[in-house]
């Protein structure tokens, strides 16, 4: 392997026929988008996705437990809108839930299902086949900032950010080596917007992403 993982990329494809995979296992592709969007948020910053018990939201979420090697970063998670927030939060856990089923060898994930369907849950599919296929994983940091939500209507919204990933590294399963002389590139950038519709059970379910990679005038 001779660059880091395009972590998202094929999970950020609106089809999952549209699947691509890089040389570490991750897929590329999408469409570009010019708007832009500023640097990394200085808002509060948090590892990993919020699991509330069963009483505090009346939903029963099911445990999202990234390995101590692999972390992800939230920047800005609190908007002083609480609407806003439940979105960013399950946003947040649909993300961690894809890392874990990503680096994580089970026979089933279940938070994956929980808040991930329709397109953005088959092309994820795809995405961490291609790493059990190439016996290829990663470690260490993603971060995510420049989250903004925005309400459209029949409880659907959007939740866009962007993702940096120069601090993950590709690993060989099979000999366990980790490659850390990747230099850090555009490559490593990525700028997403992702459609989520609240289910019956209160749920923000991912639903569709659309990814543009090398995202250097919106992330940097």
């Amino acid at each position: 392997m001779n660059r880091r993982p395009a972590l998202l990329a094929a999970a950020a494809l609106i089809t999952a026929a549209a699947l691509t995979l890089s040389a570490c296992g991750g897929g590329d592709g999408g469409s570009k988008d010019s708007e832009k969007i500023a640097g990394a948020d200085s808002g509060t910053q948090r590892d990993g996705s919020p699991s509330p018990k069963a009483s505090e939201d009346g939903i029963d979420r099911p445990e999202i437990k990234l390995p101590k090697d692999v972390k992800n970063v939230f920047e800005g998670g609190k908007t002083g809108d609480p609407k806003k927030d439940a979105v960013l939060a399950d946003n947040e856990r649909w993300l961690d839930a894809l890392i874990e089923a990503t680096v994580v060898e089970s026979g089933d994930h279940p938070a994956l299902k929980f808040y991930g369907t329709g397109d953005a849950l088959l092309s994820a599919a795809d995405y961490i086949q291609g790493f059990r296929k190439k016996n290829a994983s990663f470690i260490g940091t993603i971060r995510y900032y420049d989250r903004q939500v925005t309400f459209l209507k029949d409880g659907v919204a959007a939740v866009s950010y962007c993702q940096d990933g120069t601090k993950t590294y590709p690993k060989d399963l099979k000999t366990g080596k980790v490659d850390r002389s990747i230099p850090e590139s555009e490559a490593d950038y990525g700028f997403y917007n992702t459609r989520v519709r609240k289910n019956a059970e209160g749920v923000w379910q991912t639903e569709s992403v659309t990814y543009v990679k090398e995202a250097t005038k919106k992330c940097m």
